[in-house]
């Protein structure tokens, strides 16, 4: 099994869970020969020492939620006195300070706000496509779509159309938490299920859009229920990949580094997975009482992770939940990516874990590694 996954071939879940239960370091350098042979499938050798970040910021365009999720400290009721909805004033303020650091794009998610309309959602996209052309709006979860779609009475696919054709650039992995009902309904039982939420993903896809995939892991799943998660994520990207037109591939690798390609040079907008994030969960301030991990746990997550997404061209470490040091350290189990420098969070830091980073310190991280550090865009298409 070792020799099949250091040669790129894919493993199945009970071998999976073999894995797992290897020393760290030997798990995390069967990841990182993964992160190289899908580096060096993208690009033909070339950048397969490149480490890639974005410089964006997280909108939250509100903190009212009606779903009330047991790990999430950032949710409100509508009466709360810190409730709030932000304002177009407030959404310009926050653009031009992030163009001003050299960004390209907002992360825009919030809570279920069972009251704002669909065309509000539609004017504010209108209004940063006017004001900011050019400027990528990352936005709103497969969970939020679900419950738009209670809200409005309109099908996901429609409300999607719309959004697109109003300024929306592409779709975050947010909300994904583990896409197993068991979990799903201990700790948010009012939010989209696991087949919802997908749903969303693979409507998405249809549409030609680009998605991220996340995982929130360490609290009730089970190390089974998180491999379960990862099979969910690599049969929708199998899907995915299939009724896209690029080079017919016989492995996985191959598959993901011909989408890869296609997004680096402007062949497709998107149309699946670009990018997997891991994190673990936050307990300080959140109502779900349930014991965290560490870093280890951490680690040795993204680096099964690595392997078992044979499909997904990038693995983004996830500095805001493990802080500088163990962010660098996951670039040698499987990450080809930092992240972004997150010039504003607030769900994570509600939660009680505050980690900052520059770009500066991101070109640091990494060059220390020995590898280049170079800005990215959302579709993982250099910068300057």
């Amino acid at each position: 099994m070792l020799q099949k996954v250091w040669d790129g071939g894919r493993i199945d879940q009970a071998e999976a869970l073999r894995l797992y239960t290897l020393p760290l370091e030997e798990l995390g350098a069967l990841a990182d020969r993964r992160r190289q042979l899908h580096r060096a499938a993208a690009h033909g050798g070339r950048g397969a020492d490149t480490v890639t970040y974005i410089v964006d910021r997280n909108v939250n365009y509100t903190n009212v939620c009606n779903v009330y999720c047991k790990f999430c400290a950032f949710w409100r009721a509508e009466k709360d006195v810190d409730s709030y909805v932000i304002t177009h004033a407030e959404m310009d303020r926050k653009i031009e300070e992030t163009i001003a650091l050299g960004g390209n794009q907002i992360l825009m998610q919030g809570g279920h706000h069972p009251k704002l309309t669909k065309q509000w959602y539609l004017d504010l996209l209108a209004h940063i496509r006017t004001k900011f052309p050019g400027f990528n709006v990352h936005g709103f979860s497969p969970s939020e779509l679900v419950a738009f779609s209670e809200f409005f009475h309109e099908p996901v696919e429609q409300i999607l159309r719309d959004f697109v054709a109003a300024g929306l650039g592409s779709v975050p992995g947010g909300g994904g938490e583990i896409l197993v009902d068991r979990v799903r309904n201990r700790i948010a039982p009012l939010k989209a299920d696991a087949t919802q939420w997908m749903g969303v993903m693979d409507t998405a896809h249809r549409l030609g859009l680009a998605s991220s995939i996340t995982m929130m892991f360490g609290h009730v799943e089970t190390v089974e229920e998180r491999i379960e998660h990862l099979e969910v994520v690599r049969a929708q990207q199998d899907k995915s990949l299939a009724r896209l037109p690029i080079a017919d591939c016989q492995s996985p690798i191959d598959r993901a580094a011909a989408y890869a390609t296609a997004l680096e040079t402007g062949a497709l907008n998107g149309g699946a997975f670009t990018a997997f994030i891991c994190w673990t969960f936050q307990p300080e301030n959140a109502a779900l009482k349930a014991p965290t991990v560490g870093a280890h746990e951490y680690l040795r997550t993204q680096a099964l992770s690595r392997i078992y997404l044979d499909n997904l061209p990038s693995v983004q470490s996830s500095w805001v939940t493990q802080g500088l040091e163990i962010g660098q350290l996951a670039l040698r189990y499987g990450a080809n990516d930092l992240g972004s420098i997150m010039i504003e969070e607030n769900v994570v830091s509600a939660a009680g874990t505050t980690y900052r980073m520059t770009v500066a310190d991101m070109q640091r991280l990494i060059s220390d590694l020995g590898f280049e550090p170079r800005q990215r865009d959302n579709w993982y298409r250099l910068v300057k």
